[in-house]
């Protein structure tokens, strides 16, 4: 065998360990799910699917997963519309101050979580906003916005302007020019902020608990909560259907939007 066929090897040898590492606790925790005792435990004694029939039959878990889907919806087309607004004036207009707009926007992504929910939580007690559907919502887009004006700006960079400039040479508009020409072609890059920005405001945790009021109640702090009266296979039934359903939409935006044409 020669060296560099030996390397490619080795190589796929070393990946295939990684991701093994990767994998290994998904498998755990869907092992778990379908474990017939009580009480966490791998290899599974015995095969059950009732963990997952008395989670969707828990109104507390239903009201939960509702309330959740809801909030990342609410937080992504927001995070959208302010994001796709921001990056194309930073892109295409070139603002005065870009640099440091740019800088305010990502700011999110360096802070620690908890410093922005505590900060959040102030600012609203202080404006009495605080315990609302629509203060959380606010600050789900706070926490999502960097993802959609990174990846929409990376998409922007990699289009000519001049394609715009001639449909409005022929006559179409400033906004039919955007949403008729820019926006088709940077959709990869709204595609993967708004599938970021779902996912981040979804499992989003040191926000939320800070944020949430009376009657409210996200999915990921409802496990973080349960898990302090014990961990029992429901919770890796609800973790697992939350994988297979993350899973699921990554197939599908990688089907509709084609990710794998653009790294």
């Amino acid at each position: 065998m020669s060296a560099a066929r030996a390397r490619v090897w080795l190589l796929r040898a070393w990946v295939t360990l990684v991701f093994g590492f990767l994998l290994l606790p998904v498998v755990v925790v869907a092992l778990a799910s379908v474990s017939r005792t009580s009480y966490l435990t791998v290899p599974p004694q015995g095969v059950t699917l009732r963990w997952f029939g008395a989670v969707l039959a828990d109104p507390e878990y239903v009201h939960a997963i509702v309330w959740s889907v809801l909030l990342a919806v609410v937080a992504t087309i927001g995070s959208l519309t302010a994001g796709v607004a921001a990056s194309y004036a930073l892109i295409r207009r070139r603002v005065r101050g870009g640099a440091l707009v740019s800088a305010l926007l990502n700011a999110p992504l360096i802070f620690p979580g908890v410093v922005v929910g505590v900060a959040l939580l102030q600012f609203y007690a202080l404006v009495r906003m605080n315990g609302t559907f629509a203060s959380l919502a606010l600050a789900h887009m706070v926490i999502t916005l960097p993802y959609v004006v990174r990846a929409v700006m990376a998409s922007l960079q990699g289009i000519d302007p001049e394609i715009e400039s001639a449909a409005r040479v022929l006559g179409a508009s400033g906004p039919v020019a955007f949403f008729t020409v820019t926006l088709p072609l940077i959709r990869p890059g709204v595609a993967a902020g708004a599938l970021f920005s779902f996912i981040v405001s979804f499992d989003n945790v040191p926000v939320s608990i800070f944020l949430l009021g009376a009657g409210q109640m996200t999915l990921p702090v409802k496990i973080f909560t349960a898990i302090e009266y014990g961990v029992d296979p429901s919770i890796a039934a609800i973790s697992t259907m939350l994988i297979v359903v993350t899973g699921l939409g990554l197939a599908a935006a990688e089907r509709w939007i084609g990710f794998h044409r653009f790294v």
